[in-house]
């Protein structure tokens, strides 16, 4: 693998280098032999690994890599069984680097810490927490656990998407057949009859035509507007910006706002209950939240740094809902700070499944019924002129 590094020489000049070796790790290491003091390490095929990451399933690893640590096997036997079963390459790799580091004397945390492409921050942070107590079982379990939630909750809400997603599509392939097909069929027909047509017949027709004469191009800029959307889709899930978006539509904001308050309120009490300080937690949960909440957490790190609460922090910086602070109230009087916030990720999490599914069971008979009020009023347009010519004969 490839690796950009940014590095000072001895007479404090910056210098970029490439480098190719098996992880960030060795990177940062063959550069600092040179002398140099290492600014950034930048993986060359950063912008690929989406798709060997997806090659490499975490929750798998960990749920299989928690079955054997809990039969008996130590951690390097773990790995090594893991390693014979496989039969994915990138899957097969990550693993043997973590066993080499391993048996070189490094710690898990720093072995999957030295794969950042395969391992998030949150991972990380939660083995080097499980370190200091000795309990990587229970942490893996934590781990499992957290990822489970937040994969039940994305698919309710990939669920609650698809069906109007099939419809809306299904109904505008419907409507683009009858505009450049069949209208243009009943506007010849209507040219020869000689009658007057009511105006918005009239104007159906002219646009049916306008459509029927330039087919080939409607169906390129069609495949232009779906290629869009696509990529649209990609570069948002990629940069994580569909939480930011939610936020803006309204009816929609504050339940999207929830959503990520909760995924929120889930990590830190499972980092807090791992041990781990408060402030490194929510540096930790950073690269999880949108741009703007990201904004509002560093606020309210900064505050905590300075011996304020974290209910105040929160409250002051609009991360909180009232039942949460009332939650987080009670958890720092009592010193289970983290167990009170995943009880305000459980209740949000409840909540927003009632509301997904009451707003799935409105929106998709009203798009079903827009849809077909579309297609209703373009078929009545077209015979319009039939039934004023059938009443003249009578």
């Amino acid at each position: 693998m490839q690796f950009e590094v940014r590095a000072l020489s001895p007479d404090n000049r910056l210098q970029t280098l490439l480098v190719e070796a098996v992880d960030a790790l060795a990177a940062r290491k063959s550069v600092e032999a040179k002398n140099l003091r290492i600014v950034t390490v930048r993986s060359r095929g950063h912008a690929r690994s989406g798709g060997a990451r997806g090659n490499f399933s975490l929750v798998m690893f960990s749920q299989e890599l928690l079955s054997l640590l809990e039969a008996g096997l130590s951690l390097v036997e773990a790995l090594e069984g893991l390693i014979e079963k496989e039969t994915t390459p990138v899957s097969r790799s990550v693993m043997e680097a973590l066993n080499a580091r391993i048996r070189e004397g490094s710690k898990l945390s720093d072995a999957v810490a030295a794969q950042p492409e395969f391992f998030p921050p949150l991972f990380i942070g939660i083995v080097r927490a499980a370190e200091r107590t000795s309990d990587l079982a229970q942490a893996l379990r934590r781990y499992i656990d957290y990822q489970t939630r937040l994969d039940m909750v994305r698919s309710k809400i990939i669920s609650a998407t698809i069906y109007p997603a099939v419809l809306f599509s299904v109904g505008g392939l419907v409507g683009l057949f009858l505009m450049t097909y069949v209208v243009p069929k009943f506007a010849a027909v209507y040219k020869d009859s000689g009658r007057e047509m009511p105006l918005m017949s009239r104007l159906l027709l002219s646009w049916g035509e306008l459509l029927g004469q330039h087919t080939l191009l409607v169906g390129i800029v069609m495949l232009g507007v779906v290629s869009g959307l696509v990529w649209m889709v990609r570069r948002n899930s990629r940069e994580g910006r569909w939480a930011q978006l939610a936020k803006k539509i309204p009816g929609i904001g504050e339940r999207a706002r929830i959503l990520e308050l909760s995924r929120l309120y889930l990590t830190l009490g499972m980092l807090l209950d791992g041990g781990i300080p408060i402030v490194m937690a929510m540096e930790m949960v950073e690269t999880s939240v949108s741009a703007e909440t990201r904004f509002k957490l560093k606020g309210a790190c900064a505050q905590i740094s300075s011996g304020e609460s974290l209910s105040q922090a929160f409250e002051q910086h609009d991360l909180s809902t009232p039942i949460a602070l009332r939650m987080l109230r009670v958890g720092e009087r009592s010193g289970q700070l983290g167990a009170m916030l995943m009880r305000s990720a459980n209740f949000y999490e409840g909540e927003s499944a009632r509301w997904i599914e009451r707003f799935s069971k409105v929106f998709e008979p009203a798009l079903m019924a827009m849809i077909g009020g579309v297609i209703g009023v373009i078929i009545v347009l077209l015979y319009m002129p039939i039934f004023d010519l059938a009443g003249s004969l009578q």
